[in-house]
């Protein structure tokens, strides 16, 4: 992933603030991010999100009024959070925040192109997952 930093420490602060629905990192006095919930969703780096590959990537919608449930620490290098839809597989490393904080203007152009592309609107639902088939039975 370009612009990923691989020497970023540990943030000095974590601040969740609910009511503006950002996480405010910081890095240093010179790199605070405050990253929207709904930008640390849509790019929330699970499989479920990700894809196990190129191309399998999955849009992420209606994610606009997305809330931090928890943010559970992983290790000394990460951190876990569980939002309100549910969603609760994606860890954050030092880097990966530092990513989103630093480069939010992109990614949030590469957001909505991704969504034109696709023909989606932001704040359209998710669409329904099929059920697994259960063999004939």
């Amino acid at each position: 992933m370009t612009g990923l930093q691989s020497s970023v420490s540990a943030p000095q602060s974590m601040t969740v603030h609910g009511q503006s629905k950002v996480l405010e990192v910081s890095f240093s006095e010179q790199n605070t991010f405050r990253i929207p919930f709904e930008l640390m969703r849509v790019y929330s780096p699970s499989a479920e999100v990700k894809g196990h590959g190129p191309g399998q990537e999955v849009v992420q919608t209606g994610k606009r009024h997305v809330e931090l449930v928890a943010l559970e620490p992983v290790g000394n290098y990460a951190v876990q959070p569980i939002f309100s839809d549910g969603h609760d597989s994606g860890i954050y490393s030092w880097e990966y925040l530092y990513f989103l904080g630093s480069q939010q203007e992109q990614l949030w152009a590469d957001y909505n192109a991704q969504l034109a592309a696709a023909g989606l609107e932001r704040d359209a639902p998710m669409p329904e997952k099929a059920a697994p088939s259960c063999g004939g039975h």
